[in-house]
């Protein structure tokens, strides 16, 4: 089960199984052919759609898809972020992050902060190209960027440092 948002008023309930999706507890039915580079072909009640996954950011859940023309960003939360918000307990799932990693080999084509700078959860700090995708890689939490261990251009491994926290 996860829980779908792409907005304050936005929430779905989804359910996935092998054999049935269903949507708010009503089946749903769609047909998704890939295209390559990141493209979808979409066809959901007789209508066509195209899709484009602009990026995904795996720790926090968050994926931002331009669904015909228009962009969208989806938050997710699994049966145990759920857990942790019915129990009151949402922010001690966030423990002190002191660095961030690559979550993918990549280039280093954009960097949005400095040695310093404060920044708050969800603030964009450097963009990761892979496979020809940019992914936005944000702070895990609010502090202050102790140092950027990379460079513009830079090619970076998967879990390599990129920037530290103080």
């Amino acid at each position: 089960m996860l829980q779908v948002r792409t907005g304050p008023d936005s929430v779905w309930d989804v359910d996935y199984r092998p054999d049935q999706i269903t949507v708010n507890g009503q089946p749903f039915s769609w047909d998704l052919v890939e295209l390559g580079n990141g493209r979808y072909h979409l066809l959901w009640q007789n209508r066509s759609y195209p899709v484009e996954v602009v990026s995904v950011d795996g720790a926090a859940k968050t994926v931002q898809l331009k669904l015909d023309g228009h962009r969208f960003e989806l938050q997710a939360k699994d049966r145990f972020d759920l857990l942790l918000d019915k129990l009151g307990m949402s922010q001690a799932a966030s423990n002190k992050i002191n660095e961030v990693k690559a979550p993918m080999p990549g280039l280093i084509v954009d960097i949005r902060v400095a040695p310093g700078q404060t920044v708050q959860k969800g603030d964009p700090l450097l963009v990761l190209e892979a496979m020809k995708m940019e992914n936005i890689l944000k702070a895990p939490g609010d502090g202050t960027v102790s140092a950027v261990k990379v460079n513009l251009r830079d090619n970076v491994n998967k879990g390599q440092i990129l920037v530290q926290f103080a």
